[in-house]
């Protein structure tokens, strides 16, 4: 019989492939064209730190301008061996030239649109044949002059993936035959299920390219139909060994896969792998979101600050009992933190936890309080009061908490007999809807 009462106890699944896998970073490239997003020269230092301290390794950055080069050359100075800083280029020698004349960098994303789209209206391309000749040309003058590779095949969800993409990653393949080969899903069309085919199966693309040949695939999805992280491990299921990731999934309109997200699914469910120490990531979400203006819902997986807020009267007594019985992984796991809150659906188990807590706070002493104590169903009474009355739309404070400890447990330690009808009365009104 199979008993699931610890995280110890859930089975972890296996990579099919069992080929090792690694994130590249995008939050400084990517991330940075977030409409309204300005990221500083000190945003994009501290982003690769807490990059470091995760152990993400490599991140991609543009280097045109003086105040990009600035911070690429304080990254670089501090010879941290993750991140590796890594370059970003249009397809042509020009680009390649800007990424060449930063010191320190030995690897370049060559950026490569494919759908007719893209070739013909965005680029004014006459066609294909036209658009593989400047590819080409681009990845052989990277190559030609000592830079490792990663050609971004851009809006492959979209393309005539048969009839054109993989004959030029071949190509592409023959100039370079380490070249990481990123699939591009630009506009979110991708799906991770292996009975679709192209243009929108990402398994069946990740096959595909496998089958060219291609020692290094990474997938890099947009979030527009929100099935980033389904593809990006998709990818990794069939065989990608890369995939390239936002922090909180910043980028263009929906934006990007997210790291975190991405992250703590390797580390939580995947058997053998703890390379990554995400303790600083709730962290990290505090300063994108004070420093750069990126709004973190209270809900959002991993970082949001109600990941691990717990209320209701069912799930709080869960909690309280064991962790595991709510909670996904232990909050430790992201250096977040624990919180028991007292509102409009918390039952009695959680009161009296807060309460004994806030007594021993208060005289410094272990005391035990059983929720079936008068005092307890006083205070949840004068609480639920409030909700009732709707003169209250927020939690209790601790502070608040507090006050009622000292007036019934401290001030007025006994319940008189009247006092005690009042509850039960109240108890009767509320009737069923706040167990536990």
């Amino acid at each position: 019989m199979k008993v699931y009462r610890s995280y110890e106890d859930l089975p972890k699944i296996r990579l099919p492939l069992g080929q090792e896998v690694f994130i590249s970073d995008s939050t400084i490239r990517d991330g940075s064209q977030m409409p309204g997003i300005v990221m500083k020269k000190k945003h994009k230092i501290q982003i690769y730190e807490y990059l470091h301290k995760i152990g993400i390794e490599k991140l991609e950055t543009f280097v045109y301008n003086e105040r990009d080069r600035e911070a690429v050359r304080e990254m670089l100075d501090r010879g941290y061996e993750f991140p590796e800083v890594t370059g970003w280029a249009r397809a042509n020698p020009k680009d390649i030239d800007f990424v060449l004349g930063m010191d320190g960098i030995k690897e370049t994303g060559i950026l490569m649109s494919v759908s007719d789209s893209h070739v013909i209206d965005k680029m004014g391309l006459t066609g294909r044949d036209e658009a593989e000749r400047k590819y080409t040309d681009a990845l052989q003058y990277a190559v030609d002059h000592g830079l490792r590779t990663r050609a971004h095949i851009e809006d492959m969800t979209r393309a005539d993936n048969e009839g054109f993409v993989f004959p030029l990653v071949e190509k592409l393949l023959e100039i370079d035959p380490d070249c990481t080969i990123r699939l591009c899903d630009t506009l979110g069309y991708g799906l991770p299920f292996p009975d679709v085919d192209e243009p929108y199966g990402i398994p069946y693309i990740v096959r595909r390219l496998k089958n060219t040949g291609a020692r290094n695939i990474e997938t890099h999805i947009h979030d527009d139909f929100g099935m980033s992280i389904a593809c990006s491990i998709a990818g990794y299921w069939y065989g990608a060994n890369w995939s390239s990731l936002t922090f909180l999934g910043v980028g263009e309109r929906a934006g990007n896969a997210e790291l975190e997200k991405v992250a703590v699914f390797l580390i939580q469910r995947v058997e053998g792998f703890q390379k990554y120490n995400l303790q600083s990531v709730t962290e990290f979400a505090g300063f994108m979101e004070k420093e750069i203006g990126i709004r973190v819902p209270r809900n959002k997986s991993v970082v949001g600050k109600n990941i691990f807020a717990h209320e209701s009267g069912i799930h709080t007594a869960g909690i309280i009992k064991n962790p595991f019985t709510y909670e996904p992984y232990p909050p430790e796991l992201v250096g977040g933190k624990r919180q028991l809150l007292i509102g409009d659906s918390s039952g009695l188990e959680v009161i009296r936890f807060k309460v004994e807590e806030t007594l021993n706070e208060l005289m410094n002493i272990a005391i035990k309080v059983d929720k079936s104590d008068l005092r307890i169903k006083a205070i949840q009474a004068e609480i639920q009061k409030l909700y009732n009355q709707e003169k209250r739309v927020s939690s209790i404070s601790d502070e608040e908490l507090k006050k009622y400890v000292e007036k019934y447990f401290m001030l007025q330690p006994i319940i008189d007999e009247h006092s005690a009808d009042e509850i039960n009365q109240l108890e009767n009104d509320k009737g069923e809807n706040n167990p536990g």
